[in-house]
C-alpha cells in the first residue's frame, strides 16, 4: 500500500479531522480536493492507497517547517502533495506577519531538500498558490502571488516534481461560470473549485 500525503493551508485542510482518533480509510480528510481524490482512488483501487491530510488552516511556509518532522517525515509518504503560499501574503496584508518571497523560496526549498534527503524515492506534487481579485483579495496581492507562483514552478523543476498550475485552472474555469462559483472569497474554493483541483491532481499524478 502506498501513502499519499496532502500538506498545506485551509485550501487543503477543508475542515479535516484533527482529533487524532483512528478513522476508516478515507474518513476525516475534510470536504475539499483531498477527499475527492481519495474517493476516486478508494473506489477504483481498493486496498492500494493510504491517503492522509495534514494541512492546517492559516499555515504559512514557516508553519509547515515547524511541524514538518512529525506531520510529514514521520508519515513517510510515497507521494507528497503541497499547496502553500497564499497565507504568506495574506498574513502580511492583514497583520504584518507574512513571509517575504525570498524567505518563502528559501524555506520551501529547504523543506523539499530535507524531505528528499530523508525519503529519496518520494514523488513531490506542487500546486501553486492562486488568487482571484474579489472578496478577501485586493489588487495589490496579485504581483506578489505571481512571484510565489514563479518560485513554485522553479522548485518543481529543481526537484523533478509534478507541477499543477492552480491559477491557470481557475482562470480557465471563468469561461464556464463567474469567480464566486469557484471560490467563496478569491481564495477558498467552493465545491466546484475543489473538483477542479481534484480532477487536475488525478490527471497530472496518476493519468486519470
Amino acid at each position: 500500500m502506498k501513502t499519499i500525503l496532502f500538506q498545506g493551508d485551509s485550501i487543503t485542510d477543508a475542515g479535516r479531522d484533527k482529533s487524532g482518533n483512528p478513522l476508516p480509510p478515507g474518513a476525516g480528510l475534510g470536504a475539499g480536493y483531498p477527499m475527492l481524490v481519495a474517493a476516486r482512488l478508494l473506489c477504483d483501487q481498493p486496498g492500494k492507497w493510504n491517503i492522509v491530510n495534514k494541512a492546517i488552516s492559516g499555515n504559512r511556509v514557516v508553519d509547515l517547517y515547524a511541524r514538518w518532522k512529525i506531520d510529514t517525515l514521520k508519515i513517510k509518504p510515497d507521494i507528497l502533495s503541497i499547496m502553500i503560499g497564499v497565507n504568506d501574503t495574506w498574513h502580511e496584508k492583514g497583520s504584518g506577519n507574512g513571509v517575504e518571497v525570498p524567505r518563502y523560496e528559501r524555506i520551501y526549498r529547504e523543506l523539499l531538500q530535507w524531505t528528499k534527503d530523508t525519503l529519496p524515492n518520494i514523488q513531490f506534487v506542487l500546486l501553486e498558490p492562486y488568487v482571484h481579485v474579489f472578496g478577501a483579495v485586493a489588487d495589490d496581492w496579485v504581483d506578489e502571488i505571481k512571484q510565489r507562483q514563479d518560485v513554485v514552478k522553479k522548485l518543481a523543476k529543481e526537484f523533478n516534481a509534478i507541477f499543477i498550475p492552480s491559477q491557470e485552472i481557475l482562470d480557465k474555469a471563468l469561461a464556464k461560470a463567474p469567480q464566486d462559483h469557484w471560490t467563496a472569497d478569491g481564495v477558498h474554493p467552493r465545491l466546484a473549485g475543489h473538483q477542479l483541483f481534484a480532477d487536475a491532481w488525478l490527471k497530472a499524478v496518476l493519468n486519470y
